[in-house]
């Protein structure tokens, strides 16, 4: 360390405000992170983090600017940065000590300039540095010690007498070597680990949440990883429903780069369920191209939160903060209204500048081939799946009570007590629950089974607003001296 003497300052980079806290289930993010940065980069791979800001996202994965190489970080800045909401689970999928995952770096020596080196490559692993002057090998903490700059890149102060110059090897991320199947994961028989979206299901186990939007930003508009987290969204635990967030390929040469073959696209990508909300095309935030689905799920998120923690708010003409539409190749993307509707009738949202850039589309993937409201409206279908997940978290410690009168009667009031104060505050146009006798006949009772009936209508948008002009000749004679 060079020697110190005088007056000196220190500029901190600008602190993420604190996120409002979203508390109608918790948006689960997979891909891939720098996560030789992270505090620990061996335990950071196929483990769920829950992150309450971005400074925990970035202690946990490690952040960079590069989205298409570190996917994870789009959401990152979108959650955190961009909508200021929270909490995030992130799961990231690439392997530091899997082979395919990793390279070798291509730096062989270093000069050392006043007892500092640098490794000019991103993604070095620490670990796996071997450090020499000459034939010797020198110590970490004795002869040298290692830390990351701004860039992400290795600075080696050397703290041994005349060492001008080290050798260097040792390995780096390939996020690269990461396919779809790393993202989907699987559940090995053997061992019973989980890995990839297959770790949704540990969600609730794990920290008593229940999932709300799945996405992986990056990922999604591979048909593989798509329907992978469609496939989770409607038995998560066992239990539970959510709905996932994905993008459609905007590619060329694999993706719609018109709007006009979107709705192609997604039929031969299979979107097509009633728990996906397909998007297209990318965005971009901050000069940097993004995933629509990672800015998406957060300005869901925080309408929710801004809704007093309830999904019955269509994301839809919200704002989305962000500087423009665009492919995956970086061309602007510039729909008008009847193009965007057009997209709307295939199931699909885009993005649309009225006077600042919206969210544009209600319908969930499952239309036009569905029409049901609570399948084919995303707010509906948010709103269901939402009140199904609450009613389980709140009765579950009721399962095994005696199959009585007041249990009965408990849970009937309750919930007609919980429904009537979204009812009166606007959140619903009716809600409510019966318990039946025809549907509990008493050998069903006797089996310990007990059924309920919920009649749920939660507000559909209001999509096509109409005003019918007409002129109104006795307007004009009145005006001009009629009696």
């Amino acid at each position: 360390m060079p020697y110190l003497h005088g007056i000196r300052i220190k500029e901190n980079p600008t602190s993420v405000p604190t996120p409002v806290v979203n508390e109608a289930g918790v948006p689960v993010v997979f891909g891939t992170a720098p996560v030789n940065l992270a505090a620990d980069p061996a335990h950071a791979t196929n483990k769920l983090f829950l992150c309450n800001s971005f400074a925990e996202a970035v202690a946990a994965l490690g952040y960079s600017d590069d989205y298409d190489n570190y996917t994870l970080c789009q959401a990152m800045d979108a959650f955190f940065k961009a909508f200021g909401v929270a909490p995030v689970i992130f799961c990231n999928v690439l392997d530091p000590s899997k082979a395919g995952h990793k390279e070798s770096i291509t730096t062989a020596s270093l000069t050392v300039s006043d007892g500092l080196a640098k490794i000019n490559e991103v993604g070095v692993i620490l670990s796996t540095l071997v450090l020499k002057n000459g034939g010797t090998d020198l110590v970490e903490g004795t002869d040298y010690t290692l830390e990351f700059d701004e860039e992400g890149k290795v600075i080696v102060t050397v703290l041994a007498a005349g060492v001008t110059t080290i050798t260097v090897t040792g390995s780096k991320l390939k996020p690269s070597g990461v396919s779809a199947a790393d993202v989907v994961g699987a559940i090995d028989a053997g061992t019973g680990v989980y890995t990839g979206i297959q770790l949704v299901d540990k969600v609730y186990p794990e920290f008593s949440l229940t999932p709300s939007l799945l996405l992986a930003p990056g990922w999604s508009q591979n048909p593989t990883v798509g329907l992978a987290l469609a496939e989770k969204c409607n038995n998560v635990s066992g239990m539970f429903k959510c709905e996932c967030v994905v993008d459609i390929d905007s590619a060329s040469g694999t993706g719609a780069t018109k709007y006009n073959d979107v709705a192609t696209v997604k039929a031969n990508s299979g979107y097509a369920h009633e728990h996906m909300i397909c998007l297209w095309p990318m965005v971009k935030y901050a000069g940097k191209k993004m995933a629509f689905s990672a800015i998406y799920a957060a300005m869901a998120c925080y309408t929710d939160a801004t809704n007093d923690n309830v999904p019955s708010v269509s994301p839809s003409n919200r704002a989305i903060r962000i500087s423009t539409a665009c492919l995956a190749d970086g061309t602007e993307v510039l729909l008008d209204q009847p193009q965007a509707n057009e997209l709307n009738g295939a199931g699909v949202v885009t993005a649309l500048n009225l006077n600042g850039w919206k969210a544009w589309g209600n319908n969930t993937a499952a239309y036009p081939d569905t029409t049901d409201p609570k399948d084919r409206w995303i707010a509906c279908r948010r709103f269901f799946s939402w009140w199904g997940n609450s009613f389980i978290t709140t009765y579950m410690s009721k399962v095994d009570s005696p199959a009585n009168y007041r249990l009965i009667e408990s849970i009937v009031d309750s919930e007609n007590v919980r429904a009537n104060s979204l009812v009166s505050t606007g959140k619903c146009a009716g809600l409510r629950m019966v318990y039946s006798k025809d549907d509990n006949p008493i050998g069903n009772v006797i089996d310990g089974k007990i059924v309920f009936r919920q009649y749920l209508a939660p507000y559909t948008p209001a999509e096509d607003i109409l005003n019918i002009l007409e002129f109104d000749p006795s307007m004009i004679e009145a005006a001009l001296g009629g009696e």
